[in-house]
Protein backbone atom coordinates (compact mmCIF):
# COMPACT_ATOMS: atom_id res chain seq x y z
CA UNK A 1 0.00 0.00 0.00
CA UNK A 2 1.27 3.44 -0.83
CA UNK A 3 1.84 6.07 1.77
CA UNK A 4 -0.25 9.25 1.84
CA UNK A 5 2.77 11.13 0.51
CA UNK A 6 2.67 8.95 -2.60
CA UNK A 7 -0.77 10.21 -3.45
CA UNK A 8 0.14 13.90 -3.31
CA UNK A 9 -1.13 15.50 -6.54
CA UNK A 10 0.67 17.91 -8.83
CA UNK A 11 3.82 15.91 -9.58
CA UNK A 12 4.85 13.56 -12.36
CA UNK A 13 7.19 10.57 -12.20
CA UNK A 14 10.32 11.58 -10.43
CA UNK A 15 10.99 10.33 -6.94
CA UNK A 16 10.59 6.76 -5.76
CA UNK A 17 7.02 5.54 -5.95
CA UNK A 18 6.90 5.29 -2.21
CA UNK A 19 6.30 8.98 -2.48
CA UNK A 20 4.75 9.41 -5.91
CA UNK A 21 2.53 7.68 -8.46
CA UNK A 22 3.97 6.30 -11.70
CA UNK A 23 4.73 8.25 -14.86
CA UNK A 24 2.76 6.02 -17.16
CA UNK A 25 0.55 4.15 -14.71
CA UNK A 26 2.13 0.78 -15.49
CA UNK A 27 5.40 -1.12 -15.25
CA UNK A 28 7.99 0.78 -13.26
CA UNK A 29 5.44 2.41 -10.97
CA UNK A 30 4.25 -1.02 -9.82
CA UNK A 31 7.81 -2.26 -9.37
CA UNK A 32 9.00 0.68 -7.33
CA UNK A 33 5.85 0.83 -5.20
CA UNK A 34 7.33 -2.10 -3.28
CA UNK A 35 10.09 0.15 -1.96
CA UNK A 36 8.97 0.18 1.67
CA UNK A 37 9.20 -3.60 1.81
CA UNK A 38 12.50 -3.49 -0.02
CA UNK A 39 13.94 -1.06 2.49
CA UNK A 40 13.19 -3.54 5.24
CA UNK A 41 14.44 -6.56 3.34
CA UNK A 42 17.55 -5.21 1.67
CA UNK A 43 19.25 -2.76 3.94
CA UNK A 44 19.54 -1.44 7.50
CA UNK A 45 18.90 2.14 6.42
CA UNK A 46 17.12 2.99 9.65
CA UNK A 47 20.15 2.17 11.77
CA UNK A 48 21.10 5.03 14.08
CA UNK A 49 23.74 7.44 12.81
CA UNK A 50 25.86 9.99 14.63
CA UNK A 51 24.22 13.29 15.46
CA UNK A 52 25.13 16.45 13.58
CA UNK A 53 28.66 17.59 14.33
CA UNK A 54 31.02 20.33 13.24
CA UNK A 55 32.91 19.42 10.08
CA UNK A 56 35.72 21.14 8.17
CA UNK A 57 34.47 22.79 4.99
CA UNK A 58 35.58 21.34 1.68
CA UNK A 59 37.07 18.23 3.25
CA UNK A 60 35.71 15.56 0.91
CA UNK A 61 32.29 14.59 2.18
CA UNK A 62 29.36 12.96 0.43
CA UNK A 63 25.84 14.19 1.20
CA UNK A 64 22.73 12.02 0.77
CA UNK A 65 19.16 13.23 1.19
CA UNK A 66 16.79 10.77 2.87
CA UNK A 67 13.18 11.43 1.82
CA UNK A 68 11.26 9.51 4.45
CA UNK A 69 13.56 10.42 7.36
CA UNK A 70 13.67 14.14 6.48
CA UNK A 71 17.43 14.05 7.00
CA UNK A 72 20.76 14.33 5.21
CA UNK A 73 23.47 11.72 5.79
CA UNK A 74 27.03 13.08 5.74
CA UNK A 75 29.71 10.56 4.76
CA UNK A 76 33.47 10.90 4.99
CA UNK A 77 34.68 10.07 1.48
CA UNK A 78 38.03 8.84 2.81
CA UNK A 79 36.60 6.28 5.23
CA UNK A 80 33.16 5.69 3.65
CA UNK A 81 31.60 6.12 7.08
CA UNK A 82 28.52 8.16 8.06
CA UNK A 83 29.88 10.89 10.32
CA UNK A 84 26.76 13.01 10.78
CA UNK A 85 23.01 13.04 10.22
CA UNK A 86 21.41 16.45 9.77
CA UNK A 87 17.67 17.20 10.08
CA UNK A 88 16.28 18.78 6.91
CA UNK A 89 12.82 19.83 5.74
CA UNK A 90 10.01 17.61 4.53
CA UNK A 91 10.93 15.01 1.89
CA UNK A 92 14.40 16.30 0.91
CA UNK A 93 15.35 15.43 -2.67
CA UNK A 94 17.94 17.23 -4.79
CA UNK A 95 21.13 18.59 -3.23
CA UNK A 96 24.01 20.74 -4.49
CA UNK A 97 27.26 21.82 -2.84
CA UNK A 98 28.87 25.22 -3.39
CA UNK A 99 32.31 25.22 -5.06
CA UNK A 100 33.99 26.19 -1.79
CA UNK A 101 32.25 23.32 0.00
CA UNK A 102 30.86 25.60 2.71
CA UNK A 103 27.14 25.25 2.00
CA UNK A 104 24.74 22.61 0.74
CA UNK A 105 21.43 23.55 -0.84
CA UNK A 106 18.66 21.00 -0.30
CA UNK A 107 15.31 20.85 -2.11
CA UNK A 108 12.64 20.07 0.49
CA UNK A 109 9.93 18.73 -1.79
CA UNK A 110 7.29 18.40 0.89
CA UNK A 111 7.70 21.89 2.32
CA UNK A 112 8.29 23.80 -0.94
CA UNK A 113 11.53 25.36 0.18
CA UNK A 114 15.30 25.18 -0.02
CA UNK A 115 17.22 24.43 3.17
CA UNK A 116 20.71 25.91 3.38
CA UNK A 117 23.14 23.73 5.31
CA UNK A 118 26.36 25.13 6.77
CA UNK A 119 28.67 22.17 6.19
CA UNK A 120 31.10 23.25 8.92
CA UNK A 121 28.55 23.33 11.73
CA UNK A 122 26.09 20.76 10.39
CA UNK A 123 23.27 23.26 10.96
CA UNK A 124 20.51 24.55 8.69
CA UNK A 125 21.18 28.30 8.59
CA UNK A 126 18.38 29.43 6.26
CA UNK A 127 15.22 28.22 4.56
CA UNK A 128 14.02 29.81 1.33
CA UNK A 129 10.48 29.40 -0.08
CA UNK A 130 10.45 28.35 -3.76
CA UNK A 131 7.81 26.84 -6.06
CA UNK A 132 5.64 23.82 -5.47
CA UNK A 133 7.29 20.39 -5.23
CA UNK A 134 10.94 21.39 -5.71
CA UNK A 135 13.03 18.42 -6.75
CA UNK A 136 16.24 18.92 -8.71
CA UNK A 137 18.80 21.67 -8.04
CA UNK A 138 21.81 22.90 -9.97
CA UNK A 139 24.45 25.48 -9.10
CA UNK A 140 26.14 27.89 -11.48
CA UNK A 141 29.90 27.23 -11.70
CA UNK A 142 30.65 30.36 -9.65
CA UNK A 143 28.22 29.19 -6.97
CA UNK A 144 26.25 32.44 -6.98
CA UNK A 145 22.97 31.17 -8.44
CA UNK A 146 21.00 28.05 -7.58
CA UNK A 147 18.49 26.77 -10.12
CA UNK A 148 15.54 24.89 -8.60
CA UNK A 149 13.19 22.69 -10.64
CA UNK A 150 9.67 23.07 -9.22
CA UNK A 151 7.70 20.05 -10.45
CA UNK A 152 4.35 21.28 -9.21
CA UNK A 153 4.76 24.82 -10.52
CA UNK A 154 6.24 24.07 -13.96
CA UNK A 155 8.96 26.57 -13.20
CA UNK A 156 12.58 27.05 -12.20
CA UNK A 157 13.38 29.33 -9.27
CA UNK A 158 16.60 31.35 -9.37
CA UNK A 159 18.07 31.72 -5.90
CA UNK A 160 20.87 34.20 -5.15
CA UNK A 161 23.20 32.30 -2.80
CA UNK A 162 24.70 35.53 -1.44
CA UNK A 163 21.38 36.75 -0.10
CA UNK A 164 19.48 33.44 0.01
CA UNK A 165 16.58 35.04 -1.80
CA UNK A 166 14.71 34.02 -4.94
CA UNK A 167 15.31 36.65 -7.60
CA UNK A 168 12.90 35.34 -10.21
CA UNK A 169 10.94 32.36 -11.53
CA UNK A 170 11.31 31.06 -15.10
CA UNK A 171 8.42 29.13 -16.74
CA UNK A 172 9.52 25.83 -18.28
CA UNK A 173 7.80 22.62 -19.40
CA UNK A 174 5.47 20.32 -17.51
CA UNK A 175 6.72 18.71 -14.30
CA UNK A 176 10.40 19.66 -14.35
CA UNK A 177 12.42 17.14 -12.37
CA UNK A 178 16.09 18.02 -12.60
CA UNK A 179 18.41 20.80 -13.75
CA UNK A 180 22.05 20.90 -14.83
CA UNK A 181 24.17 23.98 -15.54
CA UNK A 182 26.84 23.93 -18.24
CA UNK A 183 30.42 24.27 -17.07
CA UNK A 184 30.78 27.55 -18.95
CA UNK A 185 27.81 28.86 -16.96
CA UNK A 186 25.92 30.04 -20.03
CA UNK A 187 22.96 27.66 -19.98
CA UNK A 188 20.82 25.66 -17.58
CA UNK A 189 19.14 22.52 -18.88
CA UNK A 190 15.85 21.41 -17.32
CA UNK A 191 14.35 17.92 -17.77
CA UNK A 192 10.55 18.21 -18.07
CA UNK A 193 9.10 14.77 -17.33
CA UNK A 194 5.54 15.69 -18.23
CA UNK A 195 6.24 17.29 -21.61
CA UNK A 196 9.05 14.99 -22.81
CA UNK A 197 11.39 17.91 -23.34
CA UNK A 198 14.42 19.77 -22.06
CA UNK A 199 14.11 23.52 -21.55
CA UNK A 200 17.28 25.54 -22.09
CA UNK A 201 17.56 28.65 -19.93
CA UNK A 202 19.94 31.41 -20.99
CA UNK A 203 21.61 32.31 -17.70
CA UNK A 204 22.31 35.87 -18.86
CA UNK A 205 18.75 36.78 -19.88
CA UNK A 206 17.07 34.36 -17.42
CA UNK A 207 14.69 33.13 -20.09
CA UNK A 208 13.92 29.72 -21.54
CA UNK A 209 15.26 30.25 -25.06
CA UNK A 210 14.90 26.73 -26.49
CA UNK A 211 12.89 23.57 -25.98
CA UNK A 212 14.57 20.33 -27.07
CA UNK A 213 12.77 17.00 -27.66
CA UNK A 214 14.21 14.56 -25.15
CA UNK A 215 12.41 11.22 -25.37
CA UNK A 216 9.65 9.91 -23.11
CA UNK A 217 9.62 10.97 -19.47
CA UNK A 218 13.00 12.72 -19.22
CA UNK A 219 13.94 12.83 -15.55
CA UNK A 220 17.71 13.08 -15.18
CA UNK A 221 19.99 15.44 -17.10
CA UNK A 222 23.77 15.93 -17.14
CA UNK A 223 26.04 18.07 -19.31
CA UNK A 224 29.49 17.12 -20.59
CA UNK A 225 32.41 19.32 -19.46
CA UNK A 226 32.79 20.77 -22.96
CA UNK A 227 29.06 21.73 -22.87
CA UNK A 228 28.53 20.04 -26.26
CA UNK A 229 26.24 17.20 -25.16
CA UNK A 230 23.38 16.64 -22.74
CA UNK A 231 22.70 13.16 -21.41
CA UNK A 232 19.01 12.72 -20.54
CA UNK A 233 17.55 9.68 -18.75
CA UNK A 234 14.16 8.61 -20.15
CA UNK A 235 12.41 6.72 -17.37
CA UNK A 236 9.46 5.39 -19.37
CA UNK A 237 11.56 3.69 -22.05
CA UNK A 238 14.74 2.75 -20.18
CA UNK A 239 17.08 4.78 -22.34
CA UNK A 240 19.46 7.71 -22.25
CA UNK A 241 19.04 10.30 -25.00
CA UNK A 242 22.23 12.10 -26.06
CA UNK A 243 21.43 15.63 -27.27
CA UNK A 244 23.75 17.93 -29.20
CA UNK A 245 23.38 21.16 -27.26
CA UNK A 246 24.24 23.39 -30.23
CA UNK A 247 21.69 21.96 -32.68
CA UNK A 248 19.26 20.22 -30.33
CA UNK A 249 19.51 17.04 -32.40
CA UNK A 250 19.38 13.62 -30.76
CA UNK A 251 22.81 12.15 -31.53
CA UNK A 252 22.06 8.77 -29.97
CA UNK A 253 19.72 6.79 -27.75
CA UNK A 254 21.42 4.37 -25.39
CA UNK A 255 19.46 1.46 -23.80
CA UNK A 256 20.34 1.16 -20.09
CA UNK A 257 17.42 -0.78 -18.59
CA UNK A 258 13.92 -0.41 -17.27
CA UNK A 259 13.30 2.73 -15.24
CA UNK A 260 16.29 4.86 -16.19
CA UNK A 261 16.47 7.74 -13.74
CA UNK A 262 19.69 9.36 -12.55
CA UNK A 263 22.51 10.27 -14.93
CA UNK A 264 25.91 11.91 -14.40
CA UNK A 265 29.04 12.65 -16.43
CA UNK A 266 32.57 12.02 -15.18
CA UNK A 267 34.77 15.09 -14.55
CA UNK A 268 37.02 14.16 -17.49
CA UNK A 269 34.00 13.84 -19.79
CA UNK A 270 34.95 10.40 -21.07
CA UNK A 271 32.16 8.47 -19.37
CA UNK A 272 28.55 9.00 -18.47
CA UNK A 273 26.76 6.88 -15.87
CA UNK A 274 23.08 6.03 -15.71
CA UNK A 275 21.02 4.00 -13.24
CA UNK A 276 18.06 1.72 -13.98
CA UNK A 277 15.56 1.00 -11.22
CA UNK A 278 14.09 -2.16 -12.73
CA UNK A 279 17.15 -4.41 -12.92
CA UNK A 280 19.09 -2.55 -10.23
CA UNK A 281 21.91 -1.67 -12.61
CA UNK A 282 24.40 1.12 -13.23
CA UNK A 283 25.64 1.52 -16.81
CA UNK A 284 28.89 3.17 -17.86
CA UNK A 285 28.54 4.88 -21.24
CA UNK A 286 31.47 5.77 -23.48
CA UNK A 287 30.77 9.40 -24.44
CA UNK A 288 32.73 9.07 -27.69
CA UNK A 289 30.88 6.06 -29.08
CA UNK A 290 27.62 6.58 -27.14
CA UNK A 291 27.63 2.90 -26.22
CA UNK A 292 27.44 1.08 -22.91
CA UNK A 293 30.91 -0.22 -22.13
CA UNK A 294 30.03 -1.91 -18.82
CA UNK A 295 27.02 -2.68 -16.63
CA UNK A 296 27.14 -3.28 -12.89
CA UNK A 297 24.40 -4.69 -10.66
CA UNK A 298 24.13 -2.93 -7.31
CA UNK A 299 21.48 -5.33 -6.03
CA UNK A 300 18.39 -7.37 -6.95
CA UNK A 301 15.03 -6.00 -8.03
CA UNK A 302 13.79 -3.66 -5.32
CA UNK A 303 17.21 -2.15 -4.64
CA UNK A 304 16.11 0.77 -6.83
CA UNK A 305 19.29 2.69 -7.69
CA UNK A 306 17.98 6.19 -8.15
CA UNK A 307 20.45 9.04 -8.39
CA UNK A 308 24.16 9.29 -9.04
CA UNK A 309 27.15 11.58 -8.48
CA UNK A 310 30.67 11.25 -9.83
CA UNK A 311 33.91 12.43 -8.25
CA UNK A 312 37.51 11.73 -9.24
CA UNK A 313 38.00 8.09 -8.24
CA UNK A 314 34.44 7.28 -7.18
CA UNK A 315 30.87 6.91 -8.42
CA UNK A 316 28.12 7.23 -5.80
CA UNK A 317 24.62 5.76 -6.25
CA UNK A 318 21.64 6.14 -3.91
CA UNK A 319 19.66 2.91 -3.56
CA UNK A 320 16.17 3.92 -2.47
CA UNK A 321 14.71 0.50 -1.82
CA UNK A 322 17.77 -0.77 0.03
CA UNK A 323 18.34 2.46 2.02
CA UNK A 324 22.02 2.45 1.07
CA UNK A 325 24.67 4.33 -0.86
CA UNK A 326 26.81 2.27 -3.26
CA UNK A 327 30.42 3.38 -3.76
CA UNK A 328 31.84 2.27 -7.11
CA UNK A 329 35.47 2.41 -8.29
CA UNK A 330 35.23 3.69 -11.89
CA UNK A 331 38.31 2.02 -13.43
CA UNK A 332 37.44 -1.52 -12.35
CA UNK A 333 33.74 -0.61 -12.30
CA UNK A 334 33.19 -2.64 -9.17
CA UNK A 335 31.37 -1.82 -5.94
CA UNK A 336 33.88 -0.92 -3.23
CA UNK A 337 31.37 -0.77 -0.39
CA UNK A 338 27.73 -0.21 0.40
CA UNK A 339 26.88 2.26 3.17
CA UNK A 340 23.66 2.23 5.19
CA UNK A 341 22.03 5.66 5.17
CA UNK A 342 18.50 6.88 5.95
CA UNK A 343 15.16 5.68 4.63
CA UNK A 344 14.49 6.29 0.94
CA UNK A 345 17.76 8.00 -0.06
CA UNK A 346 17.22 10.25 -3.09
CA UNK A 347 19.83 12.87 -3.93
CA UNK A 348 23.62 12.70 -3.62
CA UNK A 349 26.33 15.35 -3.94
CA UNK A 350 30.05 15.45 -3.26
CA UNK A 351 31.88 18.37 -1.67
CA UNK A 352 35.20 19.58 -3.16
Amino acid sequence: MRSSRQNRAGTVGRRHRKTLGPVTGVGIGLLAASGLLAATALGPGSAPAPAAAALPAGSGHVYVTNQLDNTVSVIDARTNKVVSTVPAGSAPEGIAITPDGRHAYIADNGSARISVLDTRTGKIVATVPVGKDPSGVGLAPDGRTLYVANGGSNSVSLLDTRTNRVTMSVPVGTSPVSVAVSRDGGSAYVANAGSSSVSVIDTHTHRAVRVLPAGRSPVGVAITPDSKSAYVANEAVGRVSVLATRTGAVDATVPVGEGAFGVAVAPDGRSAYAVALGPGNVSAIDTRSHRVRATLSVGPAGTDPFNIAVAPGAVYVTNQGAATLAVIEPKSFKTVTTIAVGTSPYGVAVSP
